[in-house]
């Protein structure tokens, strides 16, 4: 059956922005979901999808630019899939996220809540990432305009893509020739191997046909330009796949841990392979306020350096400690937020699902010669329960950094068990932070709100909340 034919509007002004980084506007009072504009646009726009309650829109023609758009700094804007904020001045795209704030705590959380502070800016708004993940693929997906304006897909040289993947698409990977988001060091090191590959025939790797050598790489920086770079292969190395991994040694002075892991799986994740060090050693370290962080290579460490600091001055701030406390750090990762306030704390506690995450965070404690902090890996809802607080102690304070999905019911249970004076709760996604917030909300009072970006130029933002005991 043909698709019925969807309908186009003209000269209609965008209102609004949504989640996912998409602007909106009502249509026929029917929110439409438009990407790649701002509020302000004045826009002729071709639905592409139609459901009862709302739309899906992309634009046709932009009759007149909202005097709130700016250029685009990067070339792959509006392709890449990613900083959809772009367009969005700074200044505006920090009001957007105050309001996000505003908006979930309010018709989420439906709690009691006191002035939300101004959300704290990120000092940088380019080059603020300390890791970027790019991958390899035997083709580079081509928008339809640039084989058309080219005459045909066989005018274009197609071969060797690295870059992103396209949203949604685990099989279609745009070449990407300029990042913003690393400094330019990233761009270097991308056109390095891509130049290699093609003149040493070294093949990119195919995700139909699981064939190919060079897989995906993945690039870390520390605050003294240190480098570490991954370079994961679909095959086992052969002479060429080694002279790739010699040949960045050679022409990157600055990456001081190169490791390579083979991966023959389906996925491109590599939690669970063995990474080898071709040069170097096998960590980068990280500073924070005389603290030295060892980063690994499937180490979690917050992408924004510099924010991240922030956002724990944030939390160790709310967590109001004198030296006596008690501290539950749930969801610890490496243990970043349990090693820096512990010198705030008589004890610190530390839970965490990923093992080598925990290991992470015990050689920390010990480089630094912190003596206060234990460490647990499990799956949370496991390990702390009634009869872990009964052995360990009741907390103080609580601080929870829960990933995008929130805290579990059980977990929450627990926490309001154990009864702590404090919570504070970190959280990259202020919807599940809301809902927990209403599930605490029995025994706990919101008495600090403070949001803080660590993702210029994207729709997410970071929120941190103080609760204290009724």
């Amino acid at each position: 059956m043909k698709k019925k034919n969807l309908p186009i509007y003209e000269n209609i002004e965008i209102t609004g922005v949504a989640a996912e980084g998409k602007a909106l506007v009502r249509i026929n009072e029917i929110v439409t979901f438009v990407p790649n504009c701002v509020p302000g646009d004045v826009v002729d726009l071709q639905v592409t999808r139609k459901k009862h309650s709302f739309m899906e829109a992309k634009v046709l023609r932009l009759v007149r630019p909202s005097e709130k758009r700016c250029a685009a700094r990067c070339k792959h804007f509006g392709v890449c899939g990613g900083c959809k904020w772009q367009i969005l001045p700074y200044e505006e795209q920090l009001r957007y996220k105050q309001q996000q704030i505003v908006d979930n705590l309010t018709r989420i959380g439906k709690v009691e809540l006191p002035e939300i502070s101004s959300i704290l800016g990120s000092k940088h708004i380019y080059e603020y990432r300390n890791k970027l993940e790019f991958t390899c693929a035997d083709r580079k997906w081509l928008p339809w305009e640039e084989i058309e304006a080219a005459g045909g897909l066989d005018k274009i040289d197609s071969s060797y893509g690295l870059g992103f993947h396209i949203p949604n698409c685990f099989d279609k990977v745009l070449d990407i020739e300029e990042c913003h988001l690393m400094p330019d060091v990233n761009n270097q090191i991308r056109s390095c191997v891509r130049e290699y590959a093609r003149m040493h025939g070294l093949s990119f790797y195919n995700e139909h046909t699981h064939e190919g050598q060079v897989r995906t790489l993945i690039l870390r920086n520390n605050h003294r330009g240190e480098l570490m770079l991954i370079v994961s292969f679909g095959a086992p190395l052969d002479e060429t796949c080694k002279g790739l991994l010699e040949h960045l040694h050679q022409s990157f002075p600055q990456i001081i841990s190169l490791l390579y892991v083979v991966n023959t799986k389906f996925n491109d994740t590599i939690g669970d392979q063995d990474v080898q060090v071709w040069f170097g050693q096998d960590h980068i370290m990280e500073e924070m306020e005389g603290l030295q962080f060892k980063v690994g290579p499937k180490s979690f460490y917050q992408t924004n350096t510099e924010q991240a600091y922030e956002l724990y001055k944030v939390a160790r701030e709310f967590a109001g400690l004198t030296g006596h406390e008690l501290v539950y750090d749930l969801y610890t990762g490496t243990g970043t937020i349990a090693n820096f306030v512990s010198r705030q704390a008589r004890k610190v506690i530390g839970i965490e699902y990923v093992p080598e995450a925990i290991e992470d965070a015990k050689v920390n404690s010990h480089i630094n010669g912190i003596e206060n902090t234990l460490f647990f890996a499990g799956d949370m809802k496991k390990v702390l329960n009634d009869a872990f607080v009964t052995k360990y102690g009741r907390p103080d304070v609580i601080i929870t950094d829960p990933p995008r999905a929130g805290m579990d019911e059980d977990v929450v249970d627990v926490i309001l068990n154990a009864a702590p004076k404090r919570i504070v709760y970190v959280s990259c996604n202020p919807a599940t932070q809301a809902r927990d917030l209403q599930l605490l909300d029995k025994k706990y009072q919101v008495n600090k709100v403070q949001p803080v970006d660590m993702f210029p130029h994207t729709q997410h933002v970071e929120n941190v909340v103080l609760l204290e005991l009724r």
